[in-house]
């Protein structure tokens, strides 16, 4: 999908206006990809089970809180580049390049699975975006670098609950959230 670029009536200066049009729109990519994300942490901390409950459903709500600042910081950056920032559900689906999250109820592992395919698409479009306004602007850079400390940190606590006593990921291969849902589940099954 290409990206929507505005070209905006004004800019923070030492940007052009093409230039600043460019840097929001990548960040409204960015935007709609943290929106998605924190209500994806949302459905899944309402719908994991299992005896890993508790734990998973309290790792979970740090990280929604911590990706609704980035969600604030982000669209605040584009209205600062002189772009409306669009927040709206319809406008996520609209331009979103993802499918929707694909699991409803499920168990802790299988909802970990998933994430972490999810973090891993979400973390390497942040890392692109990071590269591309590298240049273009140190401000918004610095604010997806800060951005993908945290989403590290988030995705190596899930990852944590998929890895083995041996160092293996269980979701390892896996390119669909489905897919890396249940494998695993079949590495849980196999360690029990």
């Amino acid at each position: 999908m290409a990206v929507r670029k505005e070209l905006p009536e004004y800019t923070v200066p030492s940007l052009t206006l093409e230039d600043g049009g460019k840097v929001a729109a990548i960040l409204q990519g960015r935007l709609h990809a943290l929106n998605d994300l924190a209500l994806t942490l949302k459905h899944i901390h309402w719908n994991v089970v299992g005896p890993h409950f508790i734990a998973v459903h309290e790792m979970i709500d740090p990280q929604v809180d911590a990706v609704r600042e980035m969600v604030d910081s982000t669209a605040e950056r584009i209205a600062t580049l002189g772009v409306p920032p669009r927040g709206t559900p319809g406008a996520i689906v609209a331009e979103r390049t993802w499918e929707d999250y694909s699991l409803g109820r499920a168990s802790t592992i299988a909802h970990l699975g998933a994430l972490d395919e999810v973090y891993r698409g979400v973390i390497a479009d942040h890392r692109q975006a990071a590269a591309d306004t590298e240049d273009l602007d140190t401000v918004t850079n610095d604010l997806l670098v800060g951005h993908l400390r945290d989403l590290e940190l988030f995705h190596w606590f899930v990852r944590a609950h998929l890895e083995s006593s041996g160092g293996e990921l269980s979701t390892s291969g896996a390119t669909t959230e489905t897919g890396a849902a249940r494998k695993a589940e079949a590495a849980a099954k196999k360690e029990a």
